[in-house]
């Protein structure tokens, strides 16, 4: 027996049911979900409805029925919900009813989902999807999108702007054109012009700080739409850039000098996100460090010319502690506000290198780096610190090292006064000693510290002898010297090079050092020992009238001295054939002895000067509080010294960058020759480009290179 059809009127009337149950659902009213009975009911009454011989197949009036559910739904619930509210509260509701609307499209697709696979396909109408989208565009979409655009120009909350754009993009059903036509064009449009007028107003009222403020909550807060925050960044950032970081008061300049941190990093997380828009604020940054570093330079300068009286090198002193604390402080900067940006170090580094490398009181910055190191490492500096302040400072001065270009004369100066407290026992940390060399080490690589290294080796092993020495003495019972005698043999090449004149030393101290020749020949027979007396210090007994004083003085001193236990009364010239001594040397031994603090020699006639015609006895009167002193030698200006011997060794270093680019490279363009050069040296120092042109014609007269006879700019090797 044949089922009974289902007429169109009664299998709507059921359907109507759940699909009223449906928008009670997404109306949050009180109604229980649909139980898979309910579901299953609802498909099979369809798929009957449509499966009915003709003239019962309802396709088509079930097809124009899904239409018209959705259009009732939407005129009598959805738009007059829409209509009485405004602003962000309609971009709310709107975003809620698209949502709800995508849960019935699913829902009713369901239930109608058998004319979507045989009616729907066979007449390629559009989808049961297709047909509710539809549906949304046409009467919601089209009566509220003008609204929602503008609605949408001033809205904060991120999320919502990018549900209501998914709107738009969606009801393209995969396609753009919606969104780009009826929305994106007239959106970037109005957008830019909003933002245009606030920006204008802004500019006029605001600080720099409250303006980024400002642009921080619209601009970070916009859509995530790239051309929509581009339109924004380029209104709000862009477009016053320079006016705004400038402004006087309050830009980047101004922000700087007042360390005001967080509106810095403010600055650099809005500009950062714009192509090259960090570049004026490094623009920036770069001559206000210039600029402080410069300040504390002439600071020094002026210190130094008023306080004539002060100690020699004092502001020399401050001035690398304050560059410290500005390498510190801007440091800072480029890691906490302008998060490590490569564009902020290469600020800094620049801006470091312009002041670093500026003289002070005619001490090239070098100089003063290397003084500052020897003052906190040695015995009694003016420095009183712990060691982890050490070790954190020295750190520090390596960093600034970093930005001298002359790190060969910085060595050289550091190497001349470590020799010096490594020679009379002034480190006062052997661990110190070692630890800068370490980070100099790193710093400049192995070459740099090479030498330095040797030294402090060879203060050990000179230690060994010494006790070598001691013990041979003991051994050796025919053996008496006469005199104490300590000797720290060393190795010429490491340390730096010394006057050593062949001064006639006193009978007492020809013996003593003849016997150490005898023992030191028992250890080598290869060696040659050159005796540095500038370097010697003599402990020896004044017999004066009221005490004996021991004196410490160099051994120069104590060869003039000696002289006087054979003679009573001297003149300048009998002294100096006597001694084998310059004219410079004697000047200032003798002025040490008779014209200084403590005057051990009387002096006729009895000026404050040395001349040649003076004569010298030793002054039995002379007396102390003290049992013991030291008399000084006025200290000898190592600078110019110093200088010199960099510029031959750079000679040499130049030479040698040139052979070794022209052996690999065989022909060679005059100006790559020089580039390269200067490439292979500026880790040590900055080379000169007329004394690299000189050692290249050197090179030509000593047969390493040749000019090419057809073109002169050009070079060969010769092999």
């Amino acid at each position: 027996m044949e089922n009974k059809a289902i007429g169109l009127d009664k299998g709507w009337d059921y359907m109507q049911k759940g699909i009223t149950k449906l928008k009670r659902i997404l109306e949050g009213l009180p109604e229980p979900p649909f139980t898979s009975e309910e579901y299953m009911m609802l498909y099979t009454t369809i798929y009957n409805m449509c499966t009915q011989k003709p003239p019962h197949d309802h396709s088509q009036q079930l097809y124009d029925k899904y239409r018209e559910a959705f259009e009732e739904y939407i005129s009598s619930t959805v738009l007059p919900s829409l209509r009485e509210k405004h602003d962000e509260f309609m971009l709310r509701e709107l975003a809620k009813r698209w949502a709800n609307h995508k849960v019935m499209v699913r829902w009713l697709s369901r239930f109608f989902h058998y004319l979507d696979r045989y009616f729907i396909a066979r007449r390629s109408l559009p989808t049961l999807n297709e047909v509710g989208l539809t549906c949304f565009r046409d009467l919601v979409y089209q009566e509220v999108h003008a609204k929602v655009k503008d609605a949408m120009i001033t809205l904060i909350d991120r999320a919502l702007l990018k549900n209501v754009l998914d709107i738009f993009v969606e009801i393209g059903m995969g396609k753009m054109d919606r969104y780009e036509d009826d929305f994106e064009a007239d959106m970037l449009q109005d957008t830019g012009a909003y933002y245009s007028r606030k920006a204008s107003s802004w500019i006029e009222e605001d600080s720099c700080p409250d303006y980024m403020l400002k642009a921080m909550s619209h601009y970070l807060h916009s859509s995530s739409e790239t051309k929509l925050s581009e339109k924004v960044q380029n209104e709000l950032l862009v477009a016053y850039a320079n006016r705004l970081l400038e402004k006087e008061h309050s830009g980047c300049r101004p922000l700087l000098r007042d360390d005001k941190v967080e509106d810095l990093s403010r600055m650099y997380r809005l500009y950062c996100k714009i192509p090259r828009g960090l570049d004026p604020v490094a623009n920036i940054f770069k001559p206000h460090i210039t600029a402080e570093g410069t300040a504390l330079v002439q600071q020094a300068e002026d210190a130094t010319s008023n306080q004539a009286s002060s100690a020699p090198g004092v502001q020399e002193q401050v001035l690398i502690r304050r560059t410290i604390e500005l390498h510190d402080k801007y440091m800072a900067y480029v890691t906490d506000c302008f998060q490590n940006h490569t564009l902020f170090h290469k600020a800094l580094k620049e801006a470091f290198e312009v002041f670093c490398n500026k003289t002070v009181t005619g001490n090239s910055s070098a100089e003063l780096l290397a003084t500052f190191c020897d003052n906190i490492l040695k015995k009694g500096g003016s420095e009183k610190l712990s060691d982890e302040v050490i070790e954190e400072t020295l750190e520090k001065v390596v960093k600034l090292l970093a930005y001298i270009s002359d790190k060969d004369l910085f060595a050289e100066f550091y190497r001349k006064k470590l020799a010096r407290r490594l020679l009379f026992d002034r480190s006062a940390n052997d661990d110190h000693k070692r630890s800068i060399l370490t980070k100099l080490k790193q710093q400049c690589g192995g070459q740099f510290t090479s030498k330095m290294e040797g030294m402090v080796t060879d203060l050990t092993l000179a230690r060994e002898n010494q006790a070598n020495y001691e013990d041979y003495l003991r051994s050796n019972s025919a053996a008496h010297p006469g005199i104490d005698l300590t000797v720290t043999v060393l190795t010429t090449g490491f340390w730096p090079s010394y006057k050593s004149f062949d001064l006639n030393l006193p009978a007492e101290m020809v013996k003593c050092v003849e016997f150490f020749k005898g023992f030191y020949e028992t250890k080598t027979k290869h060696r040659k020992l050159t005796w540095i007396y500038s370097l010697g210090t003599c402990h020896i007994n004044g017999k004066f009238e009221q005490k004996i004083i021991e004196l410490i003085v160099s051994t120069y001193q104590a060869a003039v001295l000696l002289l006087f236990n054979a003679s009573d009364r001297l003149s300048y010239s009998e002294i100096m054939a006597h001694l084998n001594l310059t004219h410079d040397d004697l000047l200032r031994l003798l002025h040490s002895l008779s014209c200084a603090k403590y005057k051990i020699l009387s002096k006729e006639p009895n000026t404050k000067t040395i001349s040649h015609g003076d004569y010298f006895e030793f002054n039995s009167k002379f007396t102390d509080k003290l049992r013991r002193i030291k008399v000084p030698l006025p200290p000898v200006d190592e600078r110019k010294k110093v200088v010199e011997d960099v510029d031959k060794d750079r000679r040499y270093a130049i030479d040698a960058a040139l052979v070794r680019i022209m052996k690999s490279r065989k022909v060679l363009g005059h100006q790559q020759l020089v580039s390269e050069c200067v490439e292979q040296l500026s880790r040590m120092f900055k080379p000169d480009i007329k004394a690299i042109k000189k050692r290249m014609e050197d090179l030509i007269t000593r047969d390493y290179l040749e000019r090419d006879k057809e073109n002169q700019n050009m070079f060969r090797y010769l092999a």
